[in-house]
Parts: structure tokens; sequence; C-alpha cells
């Protein structure tokens, strides 16, 4: 009897690390032809999107200061509790430098 709790608690264990695994996992989709990225965050699956079982895209327009740093972003769609935590990461994000201010649209995926 304790060897099959023992199994069933290792199994339990293991699946919830593969899930909480599978739903931080996000994708960012940069357009080609535009300015590329040197450094990036992904953004974080909340706990609260992660219990609402939200899935789906998000799309953020940045603009870019010459020198490569975010200077500005606005969501133009998808979820509006998927959307801070795409906000909140593109802050962060560094292009190469440009000869003028740029804007670009990145797309997120969330998914389980």
């Amino acid at each position: 009897m304790r060897f099959t709790w023992g199994k069933r608690i290792i199994s339990a264990v293991a699946l919830g690390a593969l899930t909480l695994s599978l739903a931080s996992a996000q994708q960012a989709t940069v357009e080609e032809g535009k300015r590329k990225t040197k450094y990036r965050t992904n953004p974080q699956y909340s706990d609260l999107a992660r219990r609402m079982g939200l899935t789906g895209k998000v799309k953020i327009e940045i603009v870019i200061a010459p020198d490569g740093h975010v200077k500005s972003s606005r969501a133009i769609g998808g979820h509006p509790v998927l959307v801070q935590s795409c906000l909140d990461a593109v802050r962060d994000w560094k292009f190469e430098s440009g000869p003028e201010e740029t804007t670009q649209v990145l797309e997120f995926e969330f998914k389980i």
C-alpha cells in the first residue's frame, strides 16, 4: 500500500512540475527587417492567468530610442490579464542602436 501511494505522490509532483514549466513558456516574435534584440526577458505567466487557464496571443507596440532602449510600449491586443506581464517584460529589453527612433510590434504567445 505504501509503495502505491509513494508512486502516486511522485507522479503528481512530476506532473505538477511539468505543467508549471509548460505554462510559463512564452514565445516572442519580432517582425523581420526590424531592429534586432540584444537583451530580452520573457513575460511571466501570472498565478491568476494560470488559475484561469488563460492562453492566447498578446501584441505590444514599442517605440525604440536610437540608443536601443524601449522608450514606450502599449498593448494593441490580447487578454488584459496577460498584457501587463508583457508590458513589464519589454520595459527591460535592449535593441541594437539605430539612426532614429523606430516602432515595432511584438507578439507573445501564452500556451499551457
